[in-house]
């Protein structure tokens, strides 16, 4: 088969290591990480333009390196090749390897927030800093020292672990190293887990399992449905 993929370069790492074990031809586009973060519209249309520019004779599937992801992928529409994506919430899910392991650890270890290698190379600014608008610098340059530790407690109390996904493509432990020692000065608990490349993998080798992957036929939309399936797709 010949695959296009459209991925958040989060994952780079994962893919470029997914696709060089593939046997199928497969063209990468990355796009920027975050996009989520500018709402779900204007996620949708900057995915929207990327499936628009595909050839439409020149490949079997176009392939999404997304979940969900805020809702930044329902009302996505197939045109004349069909679509493929993971069902997931969000990309932890890819990470992990299942829907089913992501929920079992969520439920166990409330207040954590995830890392790897991706979240940490790919932009300056933490996941978590950037949810809450300000980083800890930003607050103490603002508010002074006392008042941005207090500020930062009160944005940041929903949130007591980093869990670091090692997937066994990183070069060295210096991420993890990174992500123990932040962990050491917010005084919140680590935890390092293996990764699971499965189903980035299986997304750029196919066949796709129904159960973990969505495939939107040409001319459908995906739509969320709100169950254990999450995405779905109608005409």
């Amino acid at each position: 088969m010949r695959i296009k993929l459209i991925a958040c370069e989060v994952m780079f790492r994962e893919f470029c290591a997914a696709v060089a074990r593939s046997v199928n031809k497969v063209d990468i586009e990355f796009l920027p990480k975050g996009l989520h973060d500018l709402g779900s519209a204007t996620m949708r249309a900057r995915l929207q333009e990327s499936v628009d520019r595909v050839d439409k004779d020149g490949y079997d599937a176009i392939c999404f390196g997304y979940a969900l992801c805020g809702n930044g992928v329902a009302g996505l529409r197939a045109r004349s090749v069909q679509l493929v994506l993971p069902r997931g919430h969000d990309c932890i899910t890819l990470f992990l390897g299942s829907k089913e392991r992501y929920l079992e650890y969520f439920s166990t270890h409330p207040g954590v927030y995830f890392k790897t290698t991706g979240w940490i190379e790919r932009g300056a600014t933490s996941g978590l800093d950037r949810q809450m608008g300000y980083g800890y610098e930003e607050l103490i340059a603002k508010y002074g020292e006392d008042n941005a530790r207090y500020l930062y407690e009160e944005l940041t109390k929903h949130y007591h672990q980093f869990t670091f996904i090692e997937m066994g493509i990183e070069p060295d432990s210096r991420f993890e190293n990174m992500v123990r020692e932040d962990a050491e000065q917010r005084r919140w608990k680590f935890e390092k887990v293996k990764g699971d490349m499965s189903l980035i993998q299986r997304l750029v080798d196919g066949p796709w399992d129904e159960k973990d992957y969505l495939i939107v036929p040409p001319g459908a939309n995906i739509i969320t449905t709100y169950d254990e399936k999450i995405i779905n797709w109608t005409s």
